[in-house]
């Protein structure tokens, strides 16, 4: 009798510890800083054009209230190389003017705008971002914004096997993103992602997301796209990490 409850027990256990729900929302704490780490890579048809990109940023929680945040970020730096129509294009902003060839010196006068400026953000706890300013006013530099939001959180707890979507208005494309909750832990979220994109280009979505159960903060993310653009194949794949400084 006392194996039969104790296995009784265990199974009620594992029973109620895989239906666990999770409340998600990002619960910053003014004074918070976080360091976001992006890498991207590019490669349009054969030999077209590639660009490896690699930015870190800068974020500063300012101010929390019940339902919203507000923000401040900045790139602290930014490395790009690009190979297009034979010609080959490499930035490195932690280099001086003097240590980059011609076409680095082209692109420094474009991206060092964007090092100097601060961009403010209010968001809310589900993940939206629902205002941005730059100063000074770079244009671009608030897309960077959208692109380190890659979730929105659903109103619900979620359990594993849970699904939502999102969906970004990006340049004449819309991203259609589901997510699928695949673990639950003490520490963290896992999330699958995948979804479509259509508009004037459209193609596939995978990925996966960790997103730290304390803080709901995404705190690694890779994001792959496969697109059709004006009759050339487009692979694009994102990776960020974000650490709490």
């Amino acid at each position: 009798m006392k194996k039969l409850l104790t296995v009784l027990l265990l199974g009620l256990t594992i029973v109620s510890v895989g239906q666990e729900k999770v409340l998600l929302r990002l619960n910053y704490e003014k004074g918070d800083v976080y360091e976001m780490n992006m890498k991207m890579t590019q490669n349009m048809g054969v030999g077209v054009m590639s660009m490896n990109t690699t930015m870190t940023m800068s974020q500063e929680i300012t101010d929390v209230s019940d339902k919203e945040y507000e923000s401040t970020m900045k790139i602290t730096k930014m490395i790009m190389d690009m190979s297009q129509g034979g010609m080959q294009m490499s930035y490195d902003s932690s280099k001086k003017g003097e240590e980059l060839d011609q076409a680095g010196k082209m692109m420094k006068a474009q991206m060092e705008p964007m090092l100097k400026a601060t961009i403010t953000a209010k968001g809310d706890k589900l993940g939206k971002i629902l205002e941005t300013k730059v100063v000074p006013n770079i244009p671009g530099a608030s897309d960077l914004t959208k692109q380190s939001s890659n979730v929105t959180y659903p109103e619900k707890a979620v359990v594993v096997g849970d699904t939502w979507s999102m969906i970004k208005d990006s340049k004449g494309m819309k991203f259609n993103f589901v997510y699928k909750v695949t673990s639950i832990s003490s520490k963290s979220v896992l999330l699958n992602v995948s979804g479509k994109v259509e508009g004037i280009a459209t193609g596939d979505i995978t990925g996966s997301m960790s997103i730290d159960r304390k803080s709901g903060v995404p705190v690694n993310s890779k994001i792959d796209m496969i697109i059709q653009i004006q009759g050339q194949e487009l692979k694009t794949n994102v990776e960020m990490n974000i650490v709490k400084q």
